[in-house]
């Protein structure tokens, strides 16, 4: 019979390959230094290979052991999708469940989603991860997150998709603004002003930019900002105009803001959409949270 490579093994050179760090790899998998070493020469052993260059400056793995963390990965992957379905089978949405979600809904959004979630799911415990879509489907993809929330289009490979609803994309401006006048703003009445958007990586600045049906900036681009917020505090104080979710309006453009907010012709919007892995044990569970959280997105609707 084969040896085979157990998944404590496989767990510490997962480990070993994102710390990079004998010392800060035990501690992410509650072991000892000395515990994780014996553990991760025995899987060398076993496999009658190196998969680790040690040296005093730094851990690396080798080609072959970069080849082997790869199916390391999906083994674990596959073991805790086993052990969900089981546990889904006793009690469905309960217990902990990671969610990504994307800052320009999470900030908007996941509020709204945490009044109610205690009622409609009294066992679940929801943790959750803000970031940008590619580190958010780099983190599905390791087994790190269960699920995720984010904006379409946009590209997820192989992953399954459920889309919960559309969230318009509209104009800001100063309440002053000669814009500020009109129901729906054209593309070339954008083209004539300073535009303020999300620097790249941000996938509402894509979103922003097929709103205006461009398929890049103008040389009307002011400026990119690392966030909605700091963009729609420079549109106040008068340095241009910037696009934002529909979802953003009611905590955004408030009496005090000084903003305003208009929708654009043809009412372009983006899809919020929960992710998850093709193949996920918990996708029936998936479909139920997402069925909720879409009954929330349909409450949170704000009239421009």
């Amino acid at each position: 019979m084969t040896n085979l490579p157990s998944l404590q093994q496989l767990r510490f050179l997962a480990a070993l390959a994102e710390h990079q760090h004998f010392s800060r790899a035990a501690t992410a998998c509650h072991v000892t230094q000395s515990t994780l070493s014996a553990g991760l020469q025995e899987l060398e052993q076993r496999l009658g290979v190196s998969l680790v260059e040690r040296s005093h400056r730094r851990v690396l793995l080798t080609p072959l052991g970069g080849e082997i963390l790869v199916r390391g990965r999906r083994l674990l992957r596959d073991a805790e999708d086993l052990t969900e379905l089981a546990r889904a089978a006793r009690e469905p949405l309960s217990g902990p469940l990671r969610l990504g979600v994307i800052p320009t809904i999470g900030a908007y959004f996941i509020p709204a989603v945490m009044r109610g979630l205690a009622a409609a799911f009294p066992r679940l415990k929801l943790y959750l991860r803000e970031e940008q879509s590619d580190p958010l489907l780099e983190k599905l993809d390791r087994g790190q997150l269960d699920l995720l929330l984010i904006a379409l289009p946009y590209d997820t490979g192989e992953l399954e998709t459920m889309a919960l609803g559309e969230d318009h994309i509209l104009a800001a401006m100063p309440a002053r603004h000669r814009l500020a006048r009109s129901r729906q703003i054209g593309r070339e009445e954008l083209s004539r002003e300073p535009l303020l958007l999300m620097e790249d990586g941000h996938c509402l600045r894509s979103h922003a930019l097929r709103a205006c049906r461009l398929g890049k900036a103008g040389d009307n681009e002011e400026f990119q900002g690392t966030s909605l917020r700091t963009l729609l505090q420079m549109t106040a104080g008068g340095l241009g105009v910037t696009l934002l979710p529909e979802m953003a309006v009611a905590s955004e453009i408030t009496p005090g803001s000084g903003l305003v907010a208009r929708r654009l012709v043809g009412d372009p919007s983006r899809s919020i959409a929960l992710a998850w892995r093709r193949g996920c044990a918990r996708k029936q569970e998936f479909r139920s949270f997402g069925r909720y959280l879409k009954s929330v997105l349909d409450g949170t609707k704000s009239p421009v």
